[in-house]
């Protein structure tokens, strides 16, 4: 069994010694062969992680062809937005180098299982491979992991079949721990713990069994909520209808594209587009209008797929607001550059 433990630059360091550890104790007491190694996309000797810039050696590039489990981590670093150390910031780095693609090809591949802790699944969530996926992340990540189409379960650790991922940073212990008893038995699994003087924490959340009761749903007072919202009052067409250029600035980069705005029988119409590629065009759902505030729904493509929800105010010939998902919201200002 070949488990490979990936490095990034920024990487966090507890993510993965916790699960190394695991893993290399797991090999020492079953006679089933367990190669774990530390590996990057490059090769490089040394990476530095996110934690006072810590260097850890790597013994060769991530392989595809040594099929197994594939281990990936969060980043460490500043949480100040717009940081270029920030965490969101190295994690979208990351992804943008080649270990972006062998992501997309590793989740695609039946012989290897992909895992997780902490920031690692929105790693994979900026590669656009977790839409439809049950996964976890790190509280703070967990609206926008929702927002790119995965299916962000608040579990300790989530078991998706060929995909297992771990929340907060101690979690790698707890999915390491598991990924042993679901791979290599929960006697070896026991000795781990044993040795540790660890007990694994948390039900691991998988999709079967009985379906639990939901005793909270909301939808009556969302659903009132949207009639009263709806009952705002007029804009006249042409304080609204236009080209508008906009800036919307997110955790991970910003975002400029054009809106084309049209108002007709008080319903706002439009279309979005990303200013470096003509192609990325979505329209502008659920649209709202309260006097002079616009209300939207729409997927946006970079810097990573997402679904946000827009509010935002027009003055004249400029306007601003938020985007959000969750609890995270991106400050948006623009301008009407014709009509």
């Amino acid at each position: 069994m070949n488990i490979q433990v990936v490095l990034f630059d920024g990487f966090d360091l507890l993510d993965v010694v916790a699960p190394y550890e695991v893993f290399v104790a797991a090999s020492q007491v079953t006679k089933e062969e367990i190669n774990v190694r530390f590996v990057s996309v490059d090769g490089h000797k040394l990476i530095r992680s996110g934690v006072n810039n810590y260097p850890m050696e790597v013994e060769g590039k991530l392989d595809l062809s040594k099929k197994g489990i594939i281990l990936l981590p969060g980043a460490a670093g500043s949480l100040i937005e717009g940081d270029p150390d920030s965490i969101p910031m190295r994690l979208k780095k990351a992804s943008e180098t080649e270990l972006g693609e062998l992501i997309q090809k590793a989740i695609s591949d039946p012989e290897i299982l992909v895992t997780s802790v902490c920031g690692g699944s929105m790693l994979m969530a900026m590669t656009g491979v977790l839409e439809g996926r049950n996964v976890v992340t790190h509280h703070m990540g967990m609206d926008l992991l929702s927002a790119s189409g995965a299916n962000a379960v608040h579990a300790r650790v989530v078991d998706d079949g060929d995909l297992i991922t771990g929340a907060g940073v101690t979690s790698g212990l707890d999915l390491a721990i598991y990924v042993v008893d679901r791979e290599f038995g929960p006697r070896i699994a026991h000795e781990v713990e044993k040795l540790f003087q660890y007990e694994k924490r948390g039900t691991v959340w998988r999709n079967s069994g009985a379906l639990p009761v939901d005793y909270h749903s909301n939808a009556g007072e969302e659903e009132g909520e949207s009639n009263h919202q709806m009952g705002g009052s007029s804009k006249h067409q042409s304080d609204m209808d236009g080209i508008w250029k906009v800036v919307i600035s997110t955790a991970i980069g910003k975002i400029h594209v054009t809106y084309e705005l049209k108002v007709r029988d008080n319903k706002l119409h439009g279309t979005a587009t990303a200013d470096d590629d003509e192609t990325d065009v979505s329209i502008l759902e659920d649209t709202e209008i309260i006097g002079n505030r616009l209300k939207w729904k729409q997927q946006v493509k970079k810097p990573m797929k997402l679904n946000l929800n827009f509010d935002v105010t027009v003055n004249g010939n400029t306007l601003e607001g938020k985007a959000k998902t969750g609890m995270i919201s991106s400050k948006l200002s623009g301008k009407r550059v014709s009509t």
